[in-house]
């Protein structure tokens, strides 16, 4: 990849490469506004890998797709400070983010067959930015077409250019969606759940090869995925969203060693385990996510907690550090704490006794 003087200084330099402030991304809607991002802050350093975690709703794609400046022209209401590369990008239209788009930041999308042309050949396809945002002719572009798809280990590269979409299994389309997004060499490369529709073999794969690229790139990856297990091993920080706001994030490591929100905790124990004799039932969250239109008044976790209180329900947790450096985590009774471990050995108690789990105290059961 090749930069230039300007834009190597930039990248080198010591501040972080995105900066949110109280990020904000609403929508107008018949039953009134909806908060799908409400209020999100966080830094990532130059050449590291964020994980973005929480379930179907929670705002994890719309945080993606506002850093971005792709959400729909009517009805989106986005506020906040977001900076890239020391700059503002908050507030720029559409038209002046097609300069940031696949030169600076890039998304790989979660569906490759709908995100790809299906009446257009892959070698045209991963050309076209190639021309449009570095003015190459068509010769060149090709060429660096099949460097790209060789980039990303698919065999034959040359002839996959004449190729057409269905033409290619789901793992060699992915790849060619991860070869569109590094065509033109951008700093950031936002991945939205890429090996959902994926076998297991083939995630490994996938995931594997986007950690070698941003290693070889020295590229800020962002990966988004519901699955704590595909962030566990390729990311550098991760960072938990639940009814559209942050509610934990830190280290990798330290997050797994020591998460502090239970619902952190909660995701990690709906993820199937080897050692698991076979038919184990798998663990799952009660309740429905919270409803963003009217949220609850305290913590949006509240109403499926098993540890919630009367404050849970009536006042709103901020952001509090933990022990470790980076560590921030939105409970007021958080994992390992004494009123915590008060719940877990009354609702152990209460398993153990065949009763109805989980004991809440002092509010909502």
């Amino acid at each position: 990849m090749s930069l230039n003087v300007s834009q190597a200084a930039t990248r080198d330099s010591g501040d972080p490469l995105l900066e949110l402030r109280d990020v904000k991304t609403h929508f107008r809607t018949p039953r009134g506004i909806v908060r799908a991002v409400d209020g999100v802050s966080f830094t990532l350093d130059r050449g590291k890998a964020l994980g973005i975690v929480g379930e179907s709703g929670s705002g994890k794609t719309i945080l993606s797709r506002s850093i971005m400046g792709l959400l729909p022209p009517k009805g989106a209401i986005r506020s906040g400070s977001i900076k890239f590369e020391g700059r503002e990008i908050g507030n720029l239209g559409r038209k002046k983010m097609r300069d940031v788009w696949g030169k600076e930041m890039a998304m790989i999308f979660q569906d490759p067959m709908t995100s790809l042309n299906p009446l257009m050949k892959i070698g045209k396809q991963i050309a076209e930015p190639l021309k449009i945002h570095l003015g190459m002719d068509n010769t060149s572009a090709l060429a660096t077409a099949e460097r790209l798809l060789q980039d990303v280990r698919i065999p034959e590269a040359h002839r996959r250019l004449s190729q057409y979409p269905h033409e290619l299994s789901g793992g060699m389309r992915q790849r060619v969606m991860i070869a569109i997004a590094l065509a033109c060499g951008p700093t950031a490369l936002f991945a939205d759940e890429p090996t959902t529709a994926l076998d297991v073999t083939v995630q490994a794969q996938i995931l594997d090869l986007l950690e070698e690229q941003r290693k070889d790139r020295n590229m800020s990856l962002i990966l988004v995925t519901h699955d704590l297990g595909v962030v566990a091993g390729h990311t550098d920080e991760i960072a938990v969203m639940y009814g559209g706001q942050l509610v934990e994030m830190a280290p990798t490591r330290v997050l797994f060693a020591n998460m502090k929100m239970p619902y952190t905790e909660a995701l990690l124990q709906s993820i199937p385990k080897i050692e698991d004799p076979s038919h184990t039932r798998l663990m799952a969250i009660g309740g429905r996510p919270p409803d963003l239109v009217n949220p609850p008044r305290g913590c949006r976790f509240a109403p499926r907690c098993p540890y919630v209180r009367e404050k849970c329900e009536n006042e709103m947790p901020p952001l509090e550090p933990a022990e470790s450096p980076g560590h921030v985590y939105r409970c007021w009774y958080p994992v390992g704490s004494p009123e915590y471990l008060e719940f877990k050995e009354r609702n152990e108690q209460a398993a153990a006794a065949g009763a109805d789990v989980p004991v809440a105290i002092g509010g909502a059961a």
